[in-house]
């Protein structure tokens, strides 16, 4: 199955793609009041995979706290509801998102009326920014949108509102010639991608923004920190200037859809060599092979689709 197939799960209810629908008067359509996460799963040797499924859920919850927006469902419960409907569209592998947002009842700024509800939504996505991307890397800019600056919107959370934002810097990057565009936050440091996170390798060193400049506490972000360290890589997160980018070795975006992504040029300028450099290849291969099921899961990122069939081929 593709994008616009199988089906939808919406509050407990599976639904055909085509009929998975909420009302205009959403509030959500309005006012942006919904949150959401973006996962994986994974074709693995010993079946279908989801890449750190309870992370992301408990992300999508506290989210959702944040906005005052609690779902009445126990996380666990919530996580059992993606792995169902994995298996109802019958994937091996797939891009699931979980949403959960604010219905109809009634319009205005106050949302406390309208009810809360949720779907999960899963299809076939390959690389994010076009499949020559991970081996050969792409050609970003910086933005001219920023970053929202801090106690103005929450960016802690994964929010659908704060992807307007995302909006404007991805078309704006598109229409000039580019594949993403890097955001600035409010003192001009480096931030993120419209909906990555950013790493710069100088000196065999890795960095990367911290959360107090905007930036999205990414999952796959914490992971790659992780394995650097396991490569004997210094890692530090640290505030860096726009230039820093251009005299640096090595660039990378992170993230569920992006994945592990080198950056070749940044505003025309060319970064390192410009190919995919030594340590980003090191930690893209040892990224995807644990997610792949080449190397073990020693930190119990996996969470098997059919964990029954995991358990009856190892007992």
């Amino acid at each position: 199955m593709s994008f616009g197939s199988g089906q939808i799960w919406m509050n407990g209810t599976f639904v055909d793609w085509a009929n998975a629908k909420i009302h205009v008067g959403a509030h959500v359509v309005h006012y942006g009041s919904g949150v959401f996460e973006g996962a994986r799963c994974y074709d693995t040797p010993e079946g279908p995979a989801c890449f750190r499924l309870d992370t992301h859920i408990r992300r999508l919850y506290d989210s959702a706290k944040i906005y005052r927006m609690s779902y009445d469902m126990p996380q666990s419960d919530f996580e059992t509801a993606v792995l169902d409907t994995i298996r109802h569209n019958g994937y091996r592998a797939c891009y699931i998102r979980p949403l959960i947002y604010r219905g109809y009842e009634e319009l205005g700024v106050n949302p406390f009326a309208c009810p809360v509800e949720a779907a999960i939504l899963t299809w076939e996505w390959g690389a994010y920014l076009g499949k020559d991307a991970l081996e050969h890397g792409v050609d970003v800019q910086v933005s001219s949108w920023g970053r929202g600056a801090a106690n103005r919107f929450p960016s802690l959370a994964k929010s659908t509102a704060n992807y307007a934002n995302s909006q404007l810097i991805k078309m704006e990057a598109m229409l000039n010639g580019y594949a993403e565009g890097i955001a600035l936050d409010q003192a001009g440091n480096l931030s993120e991608g419209s909906g990555q996170n950013l790493f710069l390798v100088r000196d065999g060193a890795l960095t990367t923004p911290p959360i107090s400049t905007a930036t999205l506490p990414g999952i796959t972000r914490d992971v790659i920190m992780t394995l650097a360290r396991d490569l004997g890589l210094p890692v530090r997160e640290e505030v860096q200037p726009r230039e820093a980018l251009y005299i640096a070795d090595e660039v990378f975006f992170t993230g569920t859809a992006a994945e592990v992504t080198p950056i070749r040029t940044v505003d025309k300028i060319t970064i390192g060599s410009g190919s995919r450099g030594p340590i980003t290849a090191a930690i893209q291969k040892r990224f995807f092979d644990i997610i792949n099921g080449q190397l073990p899961d020693t930190r119990g990122w996996l969470t098997y689709v059919h964990a029954d069939r995991k358990t009856a081929q190892t007992a």
